[in-house]
């Protein structure tokens, strides 16, 4: 007799339990026939049915649970943290070494992780200083998370128990983390504590050969100097396994095309090694690239490390990518998409892991081009703070998942069409008051499902319990869980061959973004050319400390040259989006003691400015007492030092009427353009001194002014310009800027034109600094809508 498939066995108990005069699944919770089918699958039958009944559920739940997904191929696109929690559990976690096999992986063996590579924060940050490879970070995580039981058993002929154990290990292994140089590769490994005699001699023998090349590829030891993560490391060490020796660090630079395959091999081979598929996980682009957020008032941050911890107050109007090249799509990356019969979409940081991964060319048209999948979205469950906290839309209201597809649409070339029908949220009923109360103290939201709105975008939802009970007891913390979430894909892939998938609502026919393309930017260095190239200027910079008790200037003890230079290489480090020609008009920092600050804080009490006699910066050496304190010394400075010695004169004059003080008259004559020694032109000059309200002369040329009413103070434009160039990288450090910037925030009003102007102004402002001082292009806000 021939045997039945369990296809065909569900769409017959699936028809038999729709098709009845009064059908069992009625007596159940929910709205569609996707959530019954998953909450029986994760709570069981409840007990209120009869007998029968519940049996035939039972069976039901059973044939679901029984379909064979061995050679279902699935691909899952995202960053760190989300990604690897949901393949296979959380792996930077010490619970995860307890319970390593868990997630899709169990459930689903032909995986593939499409990772995101803009990350540039912790030990990938330090990396990147030093070597020309993409973000290792999410990579390492998600890698260790895809390690399989059958993968290591297959291997290494080993028992349960054996590969649990070697999981735990390599868990111990690749998150280990230090901050001093260590002594040898044997004591490296030592310090992680793991047993190493656990571990297949195979696998032992190369994880000592990368940790020993550590120490003998003089490209890779500079890296041993940093604060790392060894995972890191052994990651890095595995590609320039497969690269020639004799390349210098400049040679891949220029070779990018080398340690693009360098690159594919050494994860491929490690993948193997650790007991998880070969092209388990790849990088979304082997480019060099950067994220940049630019934000509803026009200002563009790079940095993904940085956008994370900035608190703009604004909304996020549009997420770019800017790659060094045209971005390289792995083939084995276009493979495993064409090829998938699941496509899922991570959760995880919103503008972070997605968005990045969908602007490499030709990848989301791979996705649409792929129309046999189940494409499916795992809506996120917290508002993340700076990203999903304020909505673009309305930003006064609760962000919704709509807000977050609404995010995708507008920063994804062609929008969400063709990537994803079906979104899998949480059901937040399950979630006790007190939780959510709790995380509220914190300043922690959810992310609210708003199911209408959503069938009206053309989408199936499907709302689940897909969260960790065991989190929720244990910490009072909600998380989505693996084995929940494997569940319920595992019920709608059932759902889907047995023809009983609810479809979305109506076609998707979204008006997508048409102008977005892949931002190449010509002068593009790759980070560890940057820095390399930011270290070779500090050294050619003088430093001295300015005192009471000498009668000269002194020159500054070399390991106080070293802390300082230190600090400022570590500054530029942070903000990327300082050109290394904005470093050309300084040639020495001046340390000034207390006593021989001799600058007036009439009208402030900023402690650094920039001296174009000397074309040094000059800070209070105070301000080195606190690091936050002396960056923001520093910037403001350095901000100052571009505009050079553009002043030929200055001058302040009272103003009077009858004989009595009203005001008084500040007069600024620029210097002509063959004696400027400035980052700007004399027309870029004045462009930035109309915006600074300075009024330029009808009769006398290069002559500003600005009229100071009675005692009032006001902001000179060098010192405003210094300022601005602060609060422009990070507005944490300009007070007074942000201060002036909040008008910005409030809605203009016709009944007063000022109010206009001002706006104006401002917003010219910040289209000055984006374009001609940053030299980022200048793109209108978006009216996208969906």
């Amino acid at each position: 007799m021939p045997r039945i498939e369990p296809h065909h066995i569900l769409s017959q108990e699936l028809q038999e339990l729709t098709t009845q005069a009064v059908p069992v699944l009625d007596f159940l919770l929910h709205d569609n026939l996707a959530e019954k089918i998953i909450d029986l699958s994760l709570s069981g039958v409840p007990d209120f049915l009869a007998s029968d009944l519940g049996r035939r559920l039972r069976r039901l739940v059973q044939t679901f649970s029984s379909v064979n997904t061995d050679e279902v191929k699935v691909v899952v696109f995202g960053g760190g943290t989300g990604l690897s929690n949901i393949i296979g559990g959380d792996s930077r976690r010490p619970a995860w070494r307890d319970r390593p096999f868990t997630g899709l992986k169990e459930v689903f063996p032909d995986l593939h992780s499409i990772v995101c590579v803009t990350d540039d924060g912790g030990s990938t940050g330090e990396l990147l200083k030093d070597l020309p490879l993409v973000a290792l970070g999410d990579i390492r995580h998600v890698l260790l998370s895809s390690i399989r039981r059958q993968c290591l058993q297959q291997r290494y002929n080993l028992d349960r128990l054996h590969a649990e154990e070697v999981a735990r290990e390599l868990h111990a292994i690749f998150n280990y983390r230090f901050i001093s140089m260590p002594g040898s590769a044997a004591r490296l490994l030592e310090d992680t504590d793991a047993r190493l005699d656990i571990l297949p001699d195979e696998l032992r023998g190369l994880l000592t050969i990368l940790t020993e090349q550590l120490f003998t590829d003089q490209r890779l030891y500079p890296s041993l100097k940093r604060p790392q993560c060894l995972g890191n490391l052994l990651l890095a060490s595995s590609v320039f396994l497969q690269l020639d020796p004799t390349l210098s660090i400049t040679d891949l630079v220029a070779g990018h095309r080398i340690v693009r395959t360098a690159m594919i091999k050494g994860l491929g081979e490690l993948a193997v090694n650790m007991g998880a598929g070969k092209y388990s996980v790849l990088p979304c682009t082997t480019t060099n690239a950067r994220l940049q957020v630019q934000y509803a008032n026009g200002v563009r941050v790079t940095s993904e490390d940085k956008s994370s911890r900035a608190q703009r107050g604004y909304p996020v109007d549009r997420v770019l990518v800017e790659f060094a090249r045209q971005p390289f799509l792995p083939t084995e990356v276009l493979q495993q998409i064409r090829e998938a019969d699941i496509i899922i979409f991570a959760p995880g940081s919103l503008y972070t892991s997605i968005i990045p991964i969908m602007q490499v060319s030709g990848l989301p048209e791979a996705v649409r081009d792929n129309t046999r999948a189940m494409k499916l979205l795992v809506a996120n469950i917290w508002v993340q703070k700076g990203e999903t906290d304020v909505a673009r839309d309305a930003p006064h209201r609760k962000f919704h998942v709509s807000d977050l597809i609404q995010a995708y649409h507008r920063n994804i070339p062609g929008g969400v069409n063709g990537l994803f029908s079906h979104v899998l949220a949480l059901n937040l009923r399950d979630i006790p008051g007190s939780v959510l109360q709790s995380y509220a103290l914190e300043s922690k939201e959810p992310i609210y499902l708003d199911r209408f709105r959503l069938r009206e975008m053309g989408f199936e939802v499907i709302e689940a319990s897909i969260f960790s009970r065991e989190l929720l007891n244990q910490r009072r913390v909600v998380q989505h869980d693996p084995d929940a979430l494997a569940r319920a894909v595992q019920t709608l892939w059932g759902l889907k061959i047995s023809g009983y998938l609810p479809d979305h609502g109506r076609p998707l026919t979204l008006n997508g973004p048409t102008g977005l393309k892949p931002v190449i930017r010509k002068d593009y260095q790759v980070p560890c050319e940057r820095y390399e190239q930011v270290r070779v200027f500090l050294q050619y910079l003088s430093t001295e400390q300015i005192s009471q008790n000498s009668r000269f200037n002194e020159g500054m003890p070399a390991t106080e040259r070293q802390w300082l230079l230190e600090r400022i290489s570590e500054i530029i480090w942070n903000h990327p989006d300082i050109l290394l020609e904005h470093l050309e008009y300084v040639q020495g920092i001046s340390l000034v003691d207390r006593d021989c600050w001799h600058r007036s804080q009439k009208w402030d009490n900023v402690f650094s400015f920039y001296d174009p006699r000397d074309r040094r910066i000059k800070i209070r050496c105070d301000m080195t007492e606190s690091l936050e304190r002396f960056e923001m010394a520093f910037l403001l400075a350095l901000g100052q030092s571009l505009l050079g010695n553009y002043a030929e004169k200055k001058e302040m004059e009272d103003v009077l009427l009858d004989g009595e003080k009203v005001g008084r008259i500040f007069r600024l004559t620029v210097r002509e353009q063959h004696h400027l020694q400035s980052f700007f032109s004399c027309d870029e000059l004045d462009t930035f001194l109309r915006l600074a309200r300075m009024q330029p002369s009808t009769r006398r040329s290069r002559c500003y002014s600005r009229l100071v009413n009675s005692d009032e103070g006001f902001t000179p434009p060098g010192l405003l310009f210094g300022l601005f160039y602060t609060w422009y990288l990070d507005n944490r450090f300009a007070t007074h800027i942000e201060y002036k910037m909040s008008i910005m925030r409030n809605k203009i009003s016709n009944l007063i034109p000022e109010q206009i102007r001002i706006v104006g102004r401002r917003e010219g402002l910040i289209r000055f600094f984006r374009e001609t001082v940053f030299r980022h292009p200048w793109e209108s806000a978006t009216e996208d809508r969906l």
